[in-house]
């Protein structure tokens, strides 16, 4: 049986928690420094170790790395120049993360072209591009989980900006009302981001105080004002608390998804939730952080387009919902076992996959007999060469599974 337990990295950035991932993983709680993100895959910054059957441990990117046809299989290979295409977390967000977007892939190609032309290390502070790919991404939630997430549709914006409206912000209500679409945007966002620190230290107090008066009187966009005012406690300096007022406010709940194409400007704000991506660390942020920020080049990234975001529930398959994008790298599909229902998944795929358990325990089979269990926290990879493995629950308690595979979408 080739299917292995990972040993994955786990992050610890500062915004993230003391309790979701040790407790997920079994071990002490809270745990001595904040613990952000668990990552499972083959990306040189922090690779995935398998786990032998004697106990001995190897890094998943050294297997793909030396035998990509065994490990990927043919077409997944070949598409991906033998590199693992995607990259599946658990994000454990306890503070908001850095508002930020990610390049397309022309876009992450030049730029990093750019940079190792230029000699910026790659694990610099200043490098925006330490890969050559893109990074779009699918965040589906674990708990309520909380985010802002592409440009509101502006004449909805003109509404909320209205509804604060202050002396200091007048202009700027004016500038979007002028345009209100995608160039207008741009523009307004643009002017934000760029204001000199003086003027920016006299608009954003007269804003939060307009936001504190809109949530006392109980106004419409009370939960948008609450995040800003959330926003601007924690970084009372910060461009980037204006440009919050732009983007959709999302509350999602547990089994729901929103997918974050190249260029979309998101910002996680709290909740627990699994995370795939293509296998790229590409950032380009807009603020709301101590790290780099390179406004010239995240204008470069940003797509204005504008409008709700689609919450994706998943493309219901029996117990399987399938979460399907435009996106080559990926796809992610989330398996659910009621209490008592003790039904077999067949996993028979033709490329690489990584399972992770969620929730309950689960026992893995080979098709020769060999068996697996997989707690909950714990993830396998099974390589493009493997059989094929049939998944049940053990015991009565529900179970949920996530299945990381590479993309069907052609791209």
């Amino acid at each position: 049986m080739t299917v292995e337990l990972l040993r994955n990295a786990v992050r610890p950035y500062a915004w993230g928690s003391r309790t979701t991932i040790p407790e997920l993983l079994g071990r002490p709680v809270p745990s001595p420094h904040p613990e952000a993100e668990l990552w499972m895959g083959a990306h040189p910054g922090d690779p995935s170790h398998v786990i032998g059957p004697d106990g001995t441990e190897r890094s998943l990117l050294e297997l793909v790395e030396t035998d990509p046809l065994g490990q990927l299989g043919a077409r997944c290979a070949d598409r991906w120049g033998g590199r693992l295409p995607f990259l599946l977390k658990i994000l454990a967000a306890e503070e908001p993360l850095s508002m930020q977007a990610h390049p397309s892939a022309e876009q992450a190609a030049e730029g990093y072209a750019r940079e190792e032309a230029a000699g910026i290390a790659r694990d610099a502070a200043n490098r925006n591009y330490p890969d050559p790919t893109a990074k779009p991404e699918l965040v589906c939630a674990l708990t309520e989980f909380h985010a802002l997430a592409g440009f509101r549709d502006p004449h909805r914006t003109l509404e909320l900006l209205r509804a604060i409206d202050t002396p200091g912000l007048t202009k700027y209500t004016e500038l979007l009302a002028a345009q209100p679409d995608p160039d207008g945007l741009r523009a307004l966002f643009t002017t934000w981001i760029t204001l000199p620190q003086g003027a920016l230290d006299e608009l954003l107090p007269e804003v939060l105080d307009a936001c504190v008066r809109h949530v006392k009187e109980r106004g419409e966009f009370g939960t948008e004002c609450r995040t800003v005012l959330e926003l601007g406690e924690a970084h009372p300096r910060d461009a980037g608390v204006l440009a919050a007022l732009l983007l959709n406010r999302l509350t999602l709940r547990a089994g729901e998804a929103i997918y974050l194409p190249a260029g979309n400007l998101h910002l996680y704000l709290h909740g627990t939730a699994v995370e795939i991506l293509a296998n790229s660390d590409n950032i380009l942020r807009c603020g709301l952080t101590p790290k780099h920020v390179d406004v010239p080049e995240l204008l470069r990234v940003v797509d204005f387009a504008c409008g709700d975001m689609p919450v994706l529930l998943g493309e219901a398959v029996g117990r399987t919902a399938v979460y399907r994008t435009e996106t080559p790298e990926f796809e992610l599909s989330r398996v659910e076992w009621a209490a008592g229902d003790r039904g077999e998944l067949d996993v028979h795929g033709t490329g690489p996959e990584i399972l992770l358990c969620t929730a309950g325990e689960l026992l893995l089979c080979s098709d020769d007999g060999t068996k697996l269990e997989l707690r909950r926290g714990e993830s396998v990879w099974l390589p493009a060469s493997d059989p094929g493995v049939k998944v049940r629950p053990v015991g009565q308690e529900p179970a949920h599974l996530f299945r990381a595979t590479a993309g069907t979408c052609p791209g």
